[in-house]
């Protein structure tokens, strides 16, 4: 495997809304898969107090020359004002599913 791939995690507000940027990646090319796992629960500070909510986390599979423009892309419809978008390199896998992300995401639309 020559290209690098990552796994971007990202909470969101609500199923609809991680729905709605996990659709949108997929459309744009800029994702091979996302999962989205309903109910967490965060206990975070913002703003110098200490906050809870429920949230929902929406994990992307991508290539690393692609997390910028994901990154680009979410914050364009996220609806938090400093939402979570962080990469993790993806070391090792399936060399089937790892050549699958390529696959999904080299036909890279500008939608």
């Amino acid at each position: 495997m020559d290209k690098k791939l990552s796994w971007v995690y990202m909470t969101c507000g609500s199923l609809d809304e991680a729905r709605k940027i996990g659709e949108m990646l997929l459309e744009k090319n800029l994702a091979a898969c996302v999962n989205i796992l309903e109910g967490m629960h965060s206990l975070y500070r913002w703003n110098g107090a200490i906050q809870e909510d429920q949230e929902t986390v929406l994990i992307a599979k991508t290539r690393h020359e692609l997390v910028n423009e994901l990154t680009e892309a979410v914050l364009s419809i996220h609806s938090y004002d400093c939402p979570c978008i962080i990469e993790l390199p993806i070391q090792q896998g399936n060399p089937e599913f790892l050549q699958w992300i390529v696959s999904e995401t080299e036909g890279l639309s500008k939608n």
